[in-house]
């Protein structure tokens, strides 16, 4: 997970020592509780206090959209929660790195749900195998993207165009019956490439192209989910906490005084302003219980990155309770910028009118620490590659004003995150 604009911030772990695995509705508390269990009992060699976020030992991974999401074949590795405690994590920030080795003595992590006993758990074997991973490392830099000079990828919706303006409209139509405010809508785009996709490729172009941005890769012996998101989910350090309300999109332009026309037209669009405004009032009520304020900004702010702008608003709040980041995230998660409003009712139509298992497109992807502090953003602008195949997403909120071949022309301005470096 990087973030080059935040003071050239990057997170990125290498093994598994331990994994945490979870599903169903409640998945954010169970990987809470099992980390929390791992995180009791553990000895740091250092004192973790005055170290940045993400330094020492850290629980990397995220969750599918649904509580049960990622049951297709392509999805096949990454379980609706999963979490790992990476034998080697590296957290840098403003120009300094910091490294930390994890093992695990014992019966924890993925085997003890086998009642099986982990593999190399003495702590000998340990220790050489930490040493012969950091004798391992050397600097490399990033591959760039090599394109088949002689195949063109082929590029194929998983389902045809009218499908989804089919699905908008019949989404109308819900809202305008009083059924649901409103529902987020997604669709798929494969890439179907001539050669294996480099990961590490498409993921040094992201995060060149959307600094701003988080840019994450969680990889598996299966593939790696991979993207550029703008959007925070939440970010809690001791008694704080943040996250943004994120929703209305427009494209940006190279002439600055379009630009600018772009994201004037934004702010003052009703519609715009009414997707973002049930965003933000659903984020500040869910917050309220768990805290003893909550604050947003007045109003929404343009976000501009590579190439789409969108309102955003800043939010912040004081926590009654150390809810830990993962239940946090839990409680948030699905916001109605991915998923809808009323949540119960949108997440019961999103499957049902999109079509398409959404696996970890939408979820909550970051860290937590032994304090329970962490950051999660949401996996958006990204897609799923494996071998020579790229599953990419894109998803749009739909109110009572929306056009669906608007929508869908939305869709294709935010595929356009990683459709160029693909296709």
């Amino acid at each position: 997970m990087e973030q080059p604009d935040r003071d050239g911030y990057a997170l990125i772990g290498l093994g598994e020592a331990a994994r945490v695995d979870a599903r169903g509705p409640e998945r954010f508390r169970e990987v809470a509780r099992r980390c929390r269990e791992l995180a009791r009992a553990a000895e740091c060699g250092d004192d973790l206090i005055g170290l940045p976020p993400g330094a020492g030992p850290v629980f990397c991974g995220g969750f599918a959209f649904a509580d049960g999401g990622g049951g297709s074949p392509e999805w096949s590795g990454l379980a609706p929660a999963q979490l790992v405690l990476p034998e080697l994590s590296i957290v840098r920030r403003a120009g300094r790195a910091w490294l930390t080795f994890a093992g695990v003595v014992g019966g924890t992590g993925r085997a003890e749900r086998s009642g099986a006993s982990a593999p190399g758990t003495d702590p000998s074997a340990i220790a050489d195998r930490l040493h012969d991973r950091l004798e391992a490392l050397k600097p490399a830099s990033m591959p760039l993207i090599d394109p088949s000079p002689i195949q063109p990828a082929r590029v194929a919706g998983a389902a045809p165009p009218e499908h989804y303006e089919g699905a908008v409209a019949r989404a109308v139509e819900l809202i305008e019956r009083g059924d649901v405010q409103k529902l987020v809508l997604a669709r798929e785009v494969r890439v179907h490439a001539a050669r294996a996709i480099d990961p590490a490729a498409v993921f040094g172009a992201l995060r060149e192209l959307f600094p701003s941005c988080f840019s994450y890769c969680v990889g598996t012996a299966e593939g790696a989910f991979i993207g550029a998101s703008p959007e925070l989910l939440v970010r809690r350090d001791g008694s704080r906490a943040q996250t943004v309300a994120l929703a209305g999109t427009t494209r940006r332009s190279a002439d600055p005084s379009v630009d600018d026309h772009l994201g004037e037209k934004l702010l003052h669009s009703a519609k715009e302003r009414e997707e973002q405004a049930i965003v933000s009032a659903r984020i500040e009520r869910t917050l309220a219980p768990v805290s003893v304020w909550v604050a947003a900004a007045d109003e929404p702010v343009l976000v501009k990155v590579h190439n789409v702008q969108h309102l955003a608003t800043p939010i912040r709040a004081q926590l009654r309770e150390p809810v830990p980041a993962l239940e946090l995230a839990g409680l948030l998660h699905p916001t109605p910028a991915v998923g809808g409003e009323p949540r119960d009712r949108a997440i019961r139509l999103i499957p049902e009118l999109e079509g398409l298992d959404r696996g970890w497109y939408a979820g909550p992807v970051g860290w937590t620490d032994l304090a329970e502090d962490g950051e999660f953003c949401v996996a958006l602008r990204g897609g799923l590659l494996r071998d020579r195949t790229a599953h990419l997403y894109a998803g749009c909120g739909i109110v009572r004003d929306s056009d669906p071949a608007a929508e869908l022309a939305e869709t294709e301005i935010k595929l356009q995150t990683m459709l160029p470096l693909l296709a």
